[in-house]
């Protein structure tokens, strides 16, 4: 009897797969060479503005215009389109958060919690007047719903444009309108502040990174890297548990935690550990690098579009003195605090002004944290309601 052996012929599956593995390996380290670009030149712009007093926030701008500037670098000149890294901004949310819990741990917590019931309200108003701003730009612009409330609302550049990506909707329009309203916040906030603040202006940080690493002793980094250790445990468990803004209340409640903990355990003896400013100044320029890439994506638009982007980014600030105004009715905070407790986001970067000038920053990082956890978890009912208004409107027309 004859037998005959027959191999059988290679599929190409794995090699589809070993294909897909060596694809994502070369994006990784594309990525990772765009972002170490932007931080280097992230680092004399920094320099060069606080230098000319821009202030505390320094880094943020800088981050900025390094991120735009990158991208439309990579764009025009090696024809390679990055998107925004989302990593990088989780990172410096983290960072920022570990650096603002440490700051705030002997705050008055308690006097913040007190003011909840102001946030929720205030929370409440602005999500109410943010819808209203998006069913105005929606009708005007001849945008679908959804897409402009996931414009308007302030919940974050990353987020709602995730989100508009999920739903098939135009995320270059909400991204260009959500990067917009926070570059103005970030910019117009301090200025005002600067112009208008009679007291105590930003204090001075470290003007070079030399003197930012060499804040760093010996004795100080094992306590930042235990910290940066337990910092990277508190946002995993965060986000593993689904808490609207893990990144950066994780780290923040490890922030606060941290030189309590130590002490109570009597592991090293009495601690009272503060992060070197460098962690904050690399928290501050990847929070401003993930904004300059959103405006280093940028497809060329319409003035049309851009003129209806500015109105409803007006709209959207006008709203936050409103409810500023409110806030200095409803409680006994300074314009100052009512200010930052209100700015339309981004959060993360109103946080860090209260912390640069030093200016209630319990209650102000309370305020945003409330708002954030409020727009994050009401979402799904947003998304629901706004598909379901979306669809009722295509079936009439």
């Amino acid at each position: 009897m004859n037998q005959s052996l027959s191999v059988a012929p290679t599929t190409s599956k794995d090699s589809t797969t070993e294909n897909l593995v060596v694809t994502k390996q070369q994006q990784f380290l594309k990525q990772l060479v765009v972002l170490a670009l932007e931080l280097l030149l992230a680092l004399p712009l920094g320099l060069a503005l606080s230098h000319f007093n821009v202030g505390g926030i320094a880094w943020i701008f800088g981050g900025i215009a390094s991120g735009a500037a990158i991208l439309q670098i990579c764009r025009v000149f090696y024809d390679y389109s990055p998107k925004p890294n989302r990593t990088a901004r989780k990172i410096g949310m983290a960072l920022v958060g570990l650096n603002v819990g440490f700051s705030i741990a002997h705050g008055n917590l308690a006097g913040a919690a007190f003011g909840i019931p102001v946030f929720i309200f205030l929370t409440l108003f602005l999500l109410l007047c943010g819808s209203l701003i998006g069913y105005i730009y929606s009708h005007l612009s001849n945008t679908n719903l959804l897409t402009a409330m996931l414009a308007t609302v302030p919940g974050g550049v990353g987020p709602m444009s995730a989100i508009a990506a999920d739903y098939n909707r135009n995320v270059s329009l909400v991204s260009l309108v959500q990067a917009l309203r926070v570059t103005c916040v970030v910019f117009l906030i301090p200025l005002f502040i600067k112009t208008f603040y009679s007291g105590n202006l930003i204090y001075p940080q470290p003007r070079s990174i030399t003197g930012a690493l060499l804040s760093l002793d010996a004795s100080g980094i094992e306590l930042l890297l235990l910290a940066l250790l337990l910092c990277g445990l508190g946002v995993y468990l965060a986000v593993l548990c689904k808490i609207p803004a893990g990144d950066f209340f994780g780290a923040l409640l490890v922030g606060i935690a941290f030189n309590p903990l130590l002490n109570w355990l009597h592991l090293i003896g009495d601690v009272n550990f503060i992060p070197p400013p460098l962690v904050n100044l690399l928290g501050q320029m990847l929070l401003g690098i993930t904004i300059g890439e959103y405006w280093g994506e940028k497809p060329v638009l319409e003035k049309r579009t851009i003129g209806y982007a500015l109105m409803s980014v007006a709209m959207t600030l006008a709203t936050g003195a409103i409810a500023a105004m409110l806030a200095m009715q409803l409680t006994s905070w300074d314009w100052l605090t009512c200010l930052l407790v209100t700015a339309p986001g981004g959060s993360a970067e109103m946080i860090l002004v209260a912390l640069a000038l030093n200016h209630n920053v319990e209650v102000v990082t309370a305020s945003h944290l409330v708002r954030l956890i409020a727009i994050n978890s009401s979402l799904p009912v947003w998304l629901f309601l706004f598909r379901h208004l979306d669809n009722q409107t295509e079936e009439l027309s």
